[in-house]
């Protein structure tokens, strides 16, 4: 019994795992719908090489920085040979790692699932102009370290897991991770020519292709079951049952209010406002997903709508350029989704909120001070941004030296 009992846990978490996977081709389908398709062939480049580099250096460092084991006891002569590669203990394939929820190598696989996708945030929001072999570069060091060093602070067992702060599956160590380099970054990159106009209007500059962009969002809400439901780290029928239903039901009254909230401020039924605002309910429960009710998920998830139509308006107010509203999803979602974890659920009080609002501040300005230390280091030295016929005529000629679409004969500016 405990031999099936511990495969079905395994299996679930690699279920799981590929449905962590399938995310990155929703952020895809979604970045590219988003923006305009003289850029698709380079968005799609970015995140394919974001999985692909994530994979490596998670197997290379940052699954060890992450869970660090020994060498952070001390252990000086064995740090390298625990830090470098994967080392699998003598009980990693059996049902003592664990607690018999999964074994040494799913462990792994899933938890690099994670790692790539704070990258991947940060693709979305500087699309169209930034060079892309500096955001390779940068994807190196921040996947690399930075990730793995803020994760480890809680789910590695560190301070902030002493303090006692809480983050379900990474409301702020994923997502709220991958949000602060996206707002240095647009910061320090600067606008797409024609966001912000002279007279201090702001500039529409549509995306090409929303059925790409809505089929990116349903990808993306599957894959959180995954995101969510591994988060459990088991196949325990109660907690998982309760994580998937409040993962489904922030996702859809955040959508729900921010397209109401949306109609209500610009009398229009904006679909890309619809679809950020389940993205923004489903990083918002994301902290909190195994501790609240059905009542307290709808809460959360339709604050969280509120947040999204707010936030892309503040930061479009803020002269800040991001193409797909990954700020206001996963910055400012992420925050609020990490408070609420004080605020509603199990675990509500204000010792909890303390501990939530201190992990929040720590996390963001770890994170603010490694993305601006990287970029500002790339832009003095190799420059960010591409020039500005390079992003009149589109990244896809200029770096990638074809067009997404060459059979339609189109060449959208």
């Amino acid at each position: 019994m405990e031999n099936t009992l511990f495969t079905v846990n395994n299996v679930w978490m690699m279920i799981c795992t590929a449905l962590v996977f399938l995310m990155h081709l929703g952020f895809s389908l979604l970045e590219i719908g988003l923006t305009r398709q003289k850029n698709t062939i380079n968005i799609l480049f970015k995140n394919v090489f974001i999985i692909s580099i994530g994979m490596v250096l998670y197997a290379l460092v940052g699954f060890n920085l992450m869970y660090p084991g020994t060498f952070m006891a001390g252990v000086l002569p064995n740090y390298f040979i625990d830090l470098f590669g994967l080392s699998i203990p003598e009980n990693g394939l059996t049902a003592e790692y664990a607690n018999g929820g999964y074994t040494y190598w799913t462990d792994f696989l899933f938890q690099g699932m994670f790692a790539a996708t704070a990258a991947t945030i940060v693709s979305g929001a500087v699309a169209e102009r930034i060079k892309l072999g500096a955001f390779m570069v940068f994807t190196i060091i921040y996947v690399g370290f930075v990730y793995p060093i803020a994760g480890s602070w809680k789910w590695g067992s560190g301070w902030l897991d002493r303090l006692g702060f809480y983050d379900f599956a990474g409301s702020t160590l994923v997502h709220s991770v991958g949000g602060w380099a996206a707002l240095i970054a647009v910061w320090l990159l600067g606008a797409r020519i024609g966001k912000f106009k002279k007279d201090g209007s702001i500039g529409v500059i549509p995306g090409h292709n929303m059925p790409f962009a809505t089929t990116g969002v349903f990808l993306l809400w599957l894959g959180w079951f995954g995101f969510n439901g591994g988060s459990v780290l088991s196949a325990n029928p109660a907690a998982t049952s309760l994580v998937l239903v409040t993962t489904c039901l922030a996702a859809a009254t955040g959508g729900l209010s921010a397209f109401l909230v949306s109609l209500l401020k610009y009398k229009q039924y904006d679909l890309s406002m619809f679809l950020n605002g389940i993205l923004g309910g489903l990083v918002g429960i994301t902290a909190g997903a195994d501790v609240m009710s059905v009542t307290d998920a709808i809460v959360i998830g339709a604050i969280a709508g509120v947040l999204i139509v707010v936030g892309v308006a503040f930061i479009d107010k803020l002269k800040l350029d991001d193409p797909v509203g990954a700020i206001a999803v996963h910055l400012i979602c992420g925050i609020w989704g990490t408070l609420a974890v004080g605020i509603f659920g199990k675990l509500a009080g204000w010792e909890q909120l303390s501990n939530q609002f201190i992990g929040v501040v720590s996390i963001g300005a770890f994170c603010v001070i490694s993305s601006y230390t990287i970029i500002k280091t790339l832009k003095i030295t190799v420059g960010i941004r591409v020039s500005k016929i390079e992003e009149q005529e589109g990244l896809d000629m200029h770096e990638h030296g074809m067009d997404a679409y060459p059979d339609f004969g189109l060449n959208q500016h």
